[in-house]
């Protein structure tokens, strides 16, 4: 089994993977386990010339059969807790409700096995955070945030392009999270309320937070937030007492730079997740579900006066063609087809294998999932103060 807890990164640590790496070819296999027959089905595990399904856990029957079927798996099982018997598993994506994540990954950390988790970190308080960042030190193990926003392939060309250096001085950014609709994912199919009920929108920040933190490294600092809803039922009684559909966060960084986040699940919106960098030399904006994008700006040496005839520097305007990361050797040659979120999701499959194999952590490590998670939880407390300024408070690396 790949465990030995001495081979792993002590607290502290600087080191990170190359976010561009080729992967690597290896004749180790990892043997994992999946739990969540819902969004944990989706992954492509079994494609992974390093990887082998070796079981998989849903409490429902039907959910446990088509994880099965999808991983060509013949072992199961109906508990989360019984699959962390089996000795002969390695790792385990707890794709699990997110309320659960922290139980369920101090569960199989503390079974002597890596983990990958579904977004966000937690669901709940500060101190649930310094938790997570706890039972990952203590274990010596691989903890992997599943952030699908880390890898859409215009997140992956932004990473590039300020690695590159070609944004000059990232001065702004925004990112936006609307999902209307998700209201069918309130209720189970026994009319019972599930987890997504009501929950706060930044209680589920990490597909905006990545946008930039998993771009530039930058950690948010300081946030208002305003949130806005009605008087539906939903709103007035749910576990989390949320009063809000949506929510907008103004972020500073510890570099200074402003970070505008929208998370909403209701209104006269298009779903979309993207983001967008403005910079001193260049500026890229993803896709926008109005029609526009994904565009490139770049300020030029040439002079030209605006219709106010005063004289600037002129720029140029691109219409940029987002390359397949995919479909490139970034990935195992199995693995190179498009996927769910942008392309993400075999590639986060991908990264979880291939840290365990190098012995290193992965890109959204525990140190990354803390600082996307968190801010969030100040942020809807913020709003609930009416948008008071408050302080995101900055974790020790573990």
């Amino acid at each position: 089994m790949i465990t030995d807890r001495r081979l792993f990164l002590k607290a502290g640590a600087a080191v990170l993977p190359s976010r561009f790496a080729f992967a690597t070819p290896s004749d180790k296999k990892v043997r994992i386990g999946i739990v969540g027959g819902g969004f944990g089905s989706d992954f492509h595990f079994h494609e992974h010339p390093n990887c082998v399904v070796a079981a998989v856990s849903d409490l429902r029957p039907d959910r446990r059969n088509h994880l099965m079927q999808v991983y060509r798996c013949s072992q199961s099982y109906d508990s989360l807790e019984k699959l962390l018997l089996d000795k002969s598993i390695d790792a385990v994506f707890c794709a699990t409700p997110a309320p659960l994540h922290l139980d369920h990954v101090s569960k199989t950390l503390q079974a002597g096995k890596h983990v990958m988790s579904a977004v966000p970190a937690v669901v709940g308080t500060l101190d649930d955070c310094r938790k997570l960042l706890e039972v990952v030190k203590a274990s010596g193990l691989n903890y992997m945030m599943a952030e699908t926003s880390y890898y859409h392939q215009g997140v992956i060309t932004a990473r590039r392009f300020q690695q590159e250096q070609k944004f000059g001085r990232i001065f702004s950014a925004e990112a936006e999270y609307h999902h209307p609709g998700l209201e069918s994912l309130y209720f189970d199919a026994a009319g019972n309320r599930t987890w997504r009920y009501g929950l706060a929108p930044m209680h589920y920040p990490t597909h905006c937070t990545a946008m930039l933190l998993g771009v530039t490294g930058e950690r948010l600092t300081q946030v208002s937030c305003i949130g806005w809803g009605d008087d539906d039922p939903i709103l007035r009684d749910n576990v989390y007492k949320n009063p809000f559909w949506g929510e907008t966060a103004l972020f500073k960084t510890n570099r200074g730079t402003a970070f505008r986040v929208q998370v909403y699940w209701r209104g006269a919106v298009r779903g979309t997740e993207r983001g967008q960098w403005l910079g001193t030399r260049m500026s890229m904006f993803l896709p926008h579900p109005n029609g526009l994008g994904p565009i490139l700006i770049r300020e030029t040496a040439t002079q030209e006066k605006d219709n106010g005839g005063f004289v600037r520097r002129a720029s140029e305007l691109e219409n940029y063609k987002q390359p397949r990361w995919w479909a490139t050797p970034l990935l195992p040659e199995a693995m190179r087809h498009d996927s769910g979120h942008e392309g993400s999701h075999t590639f986060l499959a991908d990264e979880f294998i291939q840290s365990i194999l190098e012995h290193r952590r992965p890109a959204v490590d525990v140190n990354e999932a803390v600082a996307y998670t968190a801010p969030g939880i100040v942020a809807h407390d913020s709003a609930l103060r009416g948008g008071e300024l408050l302080r995101v408070p900055q974790f020790a690396k573990v």
